[in-house]
């Protein structure tokens, strides 16, 4: 692949100059060759410009990161595929499952059996973000009770956490269905209670430290805060830039109460470029060893059933008002999609993920290619999302 240099930077400049995206930071890595554009400033209104070392809110780009925690206790032995989950969260033993999704809280039937390792890491354990079904009184539960992230009730400790989702039937049997995000938060609770550390203490010693990513947590140290620009919700009818979280005193300048793997990290484009470039290399970095082979492989390629797969592209077909086309990708590995079709300009086995902060990072093992989108424009309008097309548009037409 020739890196379209000239294409690319003319392509993302042209979403900068349009007024609706600020700045943002692209790259793109094939072998040791790895290409690096930061255009436009931090603030919509101007500021200091954008830098190879911006430091971006990562949202559900985090999923794919933080699942690799797991996978180190899985290749340790201390946990099993096939575990059941009580053990460490007895909060979650005898489940009850709403006999229709629409049902009252309490019109419940016993679960099947119990939840498992499987379950969690698939995000099929029985609980999750279904925006179809908004205005249920198990919706209504999870946003009251403060289970998802960026809601104006926050998320308690992950003690606590846990309590208030004990307390919650399950929306589908274990192992029935996909659903999204509230699996990857619980699977930073799990790891916490196998390790006995902290999930950010944990995923710092054996992922980010061996990694170099130095640039990677759950906040932003006051000395680095002015690395970080204010994350924007525009406004969808008007295009006015709303500051959803700043960053003095914002969301991402204290430590959270809740590390939430599913949406919580902040970093950088080459962090992350380490990461998946350690996954395409098979688990390795630098000649060490950080997972193996298969328990990457499990990461990367298709876990869904037939079923399973069915539910996911319809929730992602269904949400396209809000999605803006991303999602569709077919199948999901642990903690990440997995291109199964080939419905853009993708190939099928891409793997990786995009945050509703305007962040969108995947790995290509047929090509060896990384490619990284950072922007600090939220999904409230399809602004970042339509320069999430236009960038790996650009890329594949080299290949």
């Amino acid at each position: 692949m020739n890196f379209p240099t000239a294409k690319l930077r003319d392509v993302l400049r042209r979403h900068v100059d349009s007024g609706r995206i600020p700045g943002l930071v692209a790259l793109v890595s094939q072998g040791d060759r790895t290409h690096v554009e930061a255009i436009g400033t931090m603030r919509h209104d101007g500021g200091p410009p954008m830098r190879r070392d911006t430091i971006f809110r990562m949202a559900s780009t985090s999923k794919p990161v933080t699942v690799a925690a797991a996978m180190v206790l899985l290749d340790e032995c201390r946990l099993r595929l096939d575990d059941t989950v009580e053990q460490w969260l007895p909060e979650l033993a005898d489940r009850r499952v709403l006999k229709r999704i629409d049902s009252p809280l309490d019109d419940t039937v016993p679960a099947h059996r119990p939840i498992t390792v499987r379950d969690v890491l698939t995000s099929t354990f029985g609980l999750g973000m279904d925006m179809t079904v908004l205005g249920t009184p198990i919706m209504a539960a999870i946003f009251e009770q403060g289970i998802t992230p960026n809601l104006p009730v926050p998320m308690p400790e992950p003690d606590e956490w846990m309590r208030r989702l004990g307390t919650l039937p399950l929306m589908h049997q274990p192992g029935e269905r996909w659903q999204y995000q509230i699996a990857s938060d619980l699977l930073g609770v799990l790891v916490a209670r196998v390790s006995g550390r902290p999930f950010e203490a944990f995923l710092r010693e054996r992922i980010f430290e061996p990694l170099g990513m130095a640039d990677t947590g759950f906040h932003v140290p006051a000395d680095q805060l002015h690395r970080l620009p204010p994350l924007y919700a525009p406004d969808p009818r008007t295009g006015e830039f709303h500051v959803w979280d700043p960053a003095e005193g914002g969301r991402h300048s204290t430590p959270p109460a809740f590390p939430g793997g599913g949406g919580g990290l902040n970093s950088t484009a080459d962090d992350y470029l380490a990461y998946f470039r350690m996954l395409l290399d098979h688990g390795r970095h630098r000649g060490e060893r950080i997972l193996s082979r298969p328990a990457v492989e499990l990461m990367t390629t298709n876990r869904l059933t037939p079923e399973q797969q069915a539910a996911r592209t319809a929730m992602a077909r269904d949400n396209v008002h809000i999605s803006f086309g991303q999602g569709q990708h077919g199948g999901w590995g642990f903690g990440m999609a997995v291109r199964t079709y080939r419905g853009d300009y993708a190939p099928v086995g891409q793997f990786g993920w995009d945050g509703g902060a305007g962040t969108s990072t995947y790995a290509d093992p047929a090509n060896d290619l990384v490619g990284i989108l950072l922007t600090q424009v939220g999904a409230s309008s399809p602004d970042s999302t339509r320069a999430f097309h236009d960038f790996w548009t650009t890329l594949y037409q080299a290949i």
